[in-house]
């Protein structure tokens, strides 16, 4: 089977990357310069939504079961990587669009479905009316109120700050339903009465300039009971069910971020010449772009698995969309950090390389870390389940390779996602085959190594492999007495991300699919993104020497063809 034949997907990816062009080349919407000069301006570049609509980007917010274009949320993650790469502000704007219609398409019903589905095919925008001024993430605070009155519910109260607030036209509503609990509610502007409802002024961020970041403020808004979505007195559960999908949609914001950082620091370093030589030949500056790459390819080992995991596997979606919102956006930071260093005092400037890009960058992808739960709530929703989960870690799960193979397998596309809120649970109930997978894919990979490596590389992986592992087992003996709010809990649920992260890169290795793809089959990009794992865990290690040139090379051939730094193949 062809990658083109199992990979559909990445066909429809190469035909936004197409239209969006390389943001590098000064021209249309989505170049680096009408970014940034549409910033100055605290707008968006103009044609550029025009341009996404009419290539049809909006219908890959619609699930097919509902007539649109979403096969899953792999394919999600891989275009708004591609978006992201040009202008976060835009995927943020249609992220924040399907976190306000997913709680429909996991519990609606076919009269909220068709109206949403159609309404979105045409251009309408979406918001998730959850956060309010005084209550923050304190969700179960929540004082907008939804009063039943005969055949309908009255809607009194603020949102704020929202996402898409003021534009969109659908709003899903967390409120306290008749004082017996939190309800969600979908609210359609378009069939309210005039002044049930009201925006607030957008917020100034210093970062996303040109997005709608508002408010809205229901004045007895009149909704028909079968606004209703899903169960009543239920919506609390249902947000944090949903949010499961779009903290792990947000990895592709990171993954764009990063991947766009990195073309402007390498391009900027072989064209730059200090001391009589291109900038990235001075050893910090080349340590730095070498750790900056391993970050993006290992956290593509994260996401994209996690991603798949929703039509695979959606049960564990709980444990591991926090791991892929801790640790993902984390890394990207990291990886602007050091681009920043690479570009020095141009990095700063809002003008000149890149037409001053970086700067807007790092702004705009600062939101990826507080947005969908801060990164101290992803810790703690990890730390409370790590003891179940290390209780199991060395007990295989029963299927384990079955589901590991299914998220791993590249070559193959991820089934079709068929939405089910009741597949989604609140927890993983140590149901997490990336972790106690480990001691099986370790004596796997010793195997492997055998067979296809050189006895060098085979016996580096080998002691990176048995390094982890005594990490692994020293972690997993401590978290059981830690209590879950506690900073040490804090910290083990971190390592436990890294951990995890680091199973990740092995299982692609493994099973990633492609076996004549080079990149994914040899070690050297392994072995140093294993280095480069353990050097969070022991802060001083130095990557080794030994593989260097030869990812080098390879990152600088896909630099040259314009082809993502991933490891996954592209259709072009």
């Amino acid at each position: 089977m062809t990658l083109e034949h199992a990979r559909p997907t990445l066909d429809t990816v190469a035909s936004l990357e197409r239209l969006l062009g390389d943001p590098a080349d000064g021209e249309g919407p989505f170049s680096f310069a009408a970014t940034v000069a549409a910033e100055e301006r605290d707008e968006l570049p103009a044609g550029a939504k025009k341009l996404l609509l009419e290539w049809g980007f909006a219908d890959f917010l619609v699930p097919e079961g509902d007539g649109g274009r979403l096969r899953n949320l792999e394919s999600a993650l891989l275009l708004t990587r591609t978006l992201a790469r040009r202008n976060l502000t835009f995927s943020v704007l249609f992220g924040s669009t399907l976190l306000g219609v997913a709680p429909v398409w996991l519990w609606g019903t076919g009269e909220q479905r068709g109206p949403v589905a159609a309404g979105l095919a045409s251009g309408a925008m979406a918001c998730f009316g959850i956060s309010e001024r005084d209550h923050g993430s304190d969700l179960a605070a929540s004082g907008t109120t939804a009063v039943s009155d005969g055949d309908h519910i009255v809607l009194n109260g603020e949102k704020w700050p929202v996402g898409n607030a003021t534009r969109s036209r659908f709003v899903s509503v967390l409120a306290q339903h008749d004082g017996r609990g939190l309800s969600l509610f979908l609210v359609d502007k378009e069939r309210l009465a005039d002044g049930a409802w009201s925006n607030t002024p957008f917020v100034k961020g210093a970062g996303l300039r040109g997005h709608d970041l508002s408010g809205i403020t229901f004045h007895d808004a009149r909704v028909p009971r079968s606004a209703l979505v899903g169960r009543p007195y239920r919506g609390l559960a249902s947000v944090l069910k949903t949010l499961q999908i779009t903290r792990t949609a947000i990895g592709a914001m990171s993954l764009g971020t990063m991947d766009s950082a990195l073309r402007i620091g390498m391009r900027y370093a072989n064209e730059r010449v200090l001391y009589g030589s291109p900038v990235k030949e001075i050893p910090v500056v080349r340590e730095h772009l070498v750790g900056a790459h391993l970050d993006l390819l290992i956290a593509e080992c994260v996401a994209l698995p996690v991603a798949r995991a929703l039509s695979v596997v959606p049960s564990r979606m709980s444990l591991w969309s926090s791991v892929v919102k801790y640790l993902v956006p984390v890394m990207g930071e990291e990886v602007l950090d050091h681009m920043g260093k690479v570009l020095g005092a141009r990095g700063y400037l809002r003008e000149g390389v890149a037409s001053g890009a970086l700067q807007k960058l790092r702004r705009d992808h600062a939101i990826t870390t507080v947005f969908e739960g801060t990164t101290h709530v992803n810790l703690h929703s990890i730390a409370t389940q790590l003891p179940t989960v290390a209780a199991v870690a060395d007990r295989p799960a029963e299927g384990g390779r079955e589901v590991l193979r299914a998220l791993f397998d590249w070559s193959r596309e991820a089934p079709v996602w068929a939405p089910s809120g009741d597949a989604l649970q609140l927890t993983s109930a140590a149901q997490d085959e990336i972790t106690r997978g480990w001691p099986d894919a370790v004596r796997e990979a010793a195997d492997v190594a055998r067979e296809r490596l050189d006895e060098e590389s085979a016996a580096e992986l080998g002691v990176l492999l048995a390094e982890l592992s005594a990490h692994r087992t020293a972690l997993y003996a401590d978290v059981a007495g830690l209590a879950p709010d506690s900073v040490a809990a804090s910290r083990a649920a971190a390592r436990h991300c890294v951990l995890h992260a680091a199973a990740s890169c092995l299982y692609v290795w493994l099973y990633g699919g492609e076996r004549e793809r080079s990149a994914v089959r040899g070690a050297g990009w392994l072995i140093l993104a294993l280095q480069r794992l353990v050097q969070r865990l022991e802060p001083g290690r130095l990557l080794g020497e030994r593989h260097q040139e030869d990812f080098v090379r390879d990152v600088e051939d896909s630099l040259s063809k314009g082809e993502d730094f991933s490891l996954l193949p592209t259709v072009s």
